[in-house]
């Protein structure tokens, strides 16, 4: 009789197997096969928030699968992701089966590799049922939130609205910021840049008037910028101090989920989504020209910056052979992990730090597996390398008591920087390369200008951002931020304006309901603590039912006082203006927001009920008809692009539409690839291409 091995995905199956014996059956729960029914509440919350888990109905013949498979097996194993989920995936499994408890049949693996498998096995444990309890108090707690507060929603804005505990929190953070920038009053105030050259040499550096007569100048108006500028006019400026220094840049650490999500972001243009789906693949295994089937990372939910001592010595050793010692720092690089981390599992770390994104590619992974595979290896690498060493030089240059400031640097060794630098949101720096000068030496004015600058207020949140202030303000944890950011999303509480989000009237109006009566709900500190509390449940600190019984007591005052104070009110929900008229009655057409997004309805409602779908016009001509281009959407929600005059036309295409025309043929031009792509013209009689990284000579 062989043993049975239950995992979550069948893309793990295969893997698995590959590195097993034939002792063992390996099959794929497929994720959750017990869950509360969505028909009702199922919490007895008088009866200390006793669950009712009922199979999920579209999996009972899997689960008849598996029943008969383990009955036919000498032992079962439980092999769910290694976080409290798959933990809790595994305690119903056990209830399913009617699998001793005491028995050690929980296996985890944190990296889907021969090593990471082997290891798992060998160290079989009983179910975690602290990491199963704070799994089932979360559950629960969004379950009473959504099902006692959706219902109040219904009646007081809107039937079909929906509420959550973490997601109400996001909409507020999100709601805030655009208030923020609403009442933002931007000032005004103006700095004096120079650009100066040393004796000898042509090229330009530039700095910054940094003090007047020995105080710090804050330049408020334009009047205050001339008088300066008038007093510097034919004076000598020399050079009054140097400063030089080396300064040591560190490498960032290896990924969390948050800086994963982030960095993924910025640099590749991947929502959360994409990435923690890439990631996901990566982890349970992909096919290596020289390995077979295996994972090419470590388990990518975690908020750790421990990494395993093997790892550490992988890289150190593929380091020294790739780039040389001097790149191998002195001693091994150690990165503390937050205060609130639960450091279950290592960061996110390629499984073989010697096998080269290079390599990975070769074995034909899809494009988005290499591109992750690639930040995450160079990351990781560049993390135990040697620090940046930059040689760094600070001037000022003064003239009639007016002192400027010019920072510059050049790169001594280039450590760590020779792979991998970590992005920025706010990235601004700028090289400024100061040639060889010395106190006491003359510099010449090549321009002094006053410029004029206005503040700017907060910017809107991008996904990015927003699961960096998660993390800071502690909401959510790794596993909650993606769907945390698709729900409201999906809600239409919240939409993108390119990478920010910023909430929609629906999501103003209900934020502002929650935030009047529902004060606990969506403030961060109350959410942040009820994540500590959960966490503190999973380390068998707290009990799961007293931390359930502390949040639902305010909870219900809460929504108790809320009823009465709204008692046959409702709120209404502002309709937005729009350009367009209705062609059945000749009135204004409004934007409105339904179950499925916004659409265009007539103000003249209920007299007249047309509605249409509202479509944004694209620059450009049809290139087969001439007709309007239309932004259009998959039923999926990826954007395309295509002729208004579908079906009769069947242009469409992914590439976006530019003003530009074709030199050849006169057609509009789409842009392929991004900024560094390609321009296209899509006549079929016209095959003009142009490389937009390449210069306007080789056009």
């Amino acid at each position: 009789m062989s043993d049975l091995i239950i995992v979550e995905s069948p893309t793990k199956v295969k893997t698995i197997k590959r590195y097993l014996n034939g002792d063992y059956e390996v099959v794929a729960s497929m994720g959750h096969l017990r869950d509360l029914p969505k028909s009702k509440l199922a919490v007895d919350i008088e009866h200390n928030f006793e669950p009712l888990y009922v199979n999920i109905k579209e999996k009972e013949n899997l689960i008849k699968d598996i029943k008969k498979k383990a009955k036919k097996c000498d032992h079962v194993y439980l092999a769910g992701d290694p976080d409290r989920e798959g933990e809790a995936i595994s305690w119903h499994l056990a209830q399913i089966l009617g699998l001793d408890l005491e028995q050690k049949n929980r296996v985890t693996f944190n990296e889907i590799t021969e090593s990471g498998i082997k290891a798992g096995m060998a160290n079989p444990r009983t179910i975690d049922l602290n990491l199963v309890n704070a799994q089932q108090a979360r559950r629960i707690l969004d379950r009473i939130v959504g099902y006692k507060l959706s219902p109040f929603l219904w009646r007081k804005i809107r039937r079909g609205l929906s509420a959550g505990r973490v997601q109400s929190v996001a909409v507020k953070m999100i709601c805030d910021r655009e208030n923020e920038i609403r009442s933002f009053v931007s000032q005004e105030y103006w700095s004096i840049d120079g650009k100066f050259t040393a004796s000898g040499s042509r090229r330009a550096f530039s700095a910054k008037l940094n003090t007047v007569d020995g105080e710090k100048i804050e330049l408020e108006n334009k009047e205050q910028t001339d008088k300066i500028l008038d007093r510097l006019k034919d004076k000598s400026f020399v050079i009054e101090n140097v400063k030089k220094s080396i300064h040591r840049k560190s490498p960032a650490a290896p990924f969390t989920t948050s800086t994963l999500q982030q960095e993924a972001s910025r640099k590749l243009g991947f929502q959360g989504r994409r990435t923690m789906k890439t990631a996901q693949e990566l982890y349970e295994g992909v096919e290596i020209k020289s390995m077979g089937q295996t994972g090419l990372i470590t388990y990518m939910r975690t908020d750790s910056l421990r990494i395993s001592d093997e790892a550490r010595a992988a890289a150190t050793e593929f380091i020294r052979k790739k780039y040389g010692d001097n790149y191998v720092p002195d001693t091994p690089r150690k990165f503390k992990s937050k205060g609130n981390s639960q450091d279950a599992h290592e960061a996110i770390r390629p499984t073989h730090p010697e096998l080269t994104p290079d390599e990975v590619k070769a074995s034909g992974v899809t494009n988005d597996q290499y591109k992750l595979y690639k930040l995450i290896w160079e990351r990781f690498i560049a993390s135990q390398m040697a620090n940046c060493l930059m040689d760094t030089v600070s001037v000022d240059i003064v003239a009639d008591n007016c002192c400027f400031k010019s920072t510059g640097f050049s790169i001594k060794f280039d450590g760590f920087t020779v792979l991998y630098e970590e992005s920025k949101d706010d990235d601004t720096e700028k090289k400024n390369v100061l040639p060889p000068i010395k106190k006491g030496d003359k510099v010449n004015v090549k321009s002094l200008e006053g410029n004029q600058h206005f503040t700017q207020p907060p910017p809107r949140y991008t996904e990015a951002t927003l699961v960096k202030a998660f993390e800071e303000t502690g909401i959510g944890r790794p596993s909650t931020y993606v769907p945390t950011i698709t729900t409201i999303l999906a809600r239409n509480y919240v939409e993108r304006d390119g990478k920010q989000l910023k909430p929609t009237t629906l999501g103003e109006v209900t934020n502002d309901l929650m935030s009047e009566h529902f004060k606990k709900i969506v403030d961060v500190k109350f959410t942040a603590n009820m994540e500590n509390s959960l966490d503190q449940v999973e380390n068998g600190k707290k009990s799961w039912i007293k931390t359930l019984h502390d949040f639902y007591g305010e909870f219900d005052n809460e929504l108790t006082e809320a009823e009465k104070s709204m008692d046959g009110k409702r709120v209404k929900i502002p309709s937005e203006e729009s350009d367009q008229i209705c062609e059945v009655c000749g009135k204004p057409m409004v934007i409105k927001i339904g179950r499925y997004g916004k659409f265009l309805a007539c103000s003249g409602f209920p007299e007249c009920t047309n509605t249409k779908r509202i479509v944004q016009e694209m620059s450009g001509k049809c290139p087969y008809c001439g007709k309007k281009i239309l932004l259009k959407k998959t039923k999926k929600g990826k954007k395309y692009y295509g002729c208004e005059d579908n079906p009769n036309c069947e242009f469409m295409t992914w590439d976006l539409p530019t003003e530009e025309v074709c030199p050849k043929c006169g057609s509009t031009l789409f842009q392929k690839g991004g900024k560094h792509g390609l321009l296209l013209c899509h006549k079929p009689e016209c095959d003009y291409r142009r490389d937009l990284s390449a210069s306007p000579k080789e056009d």
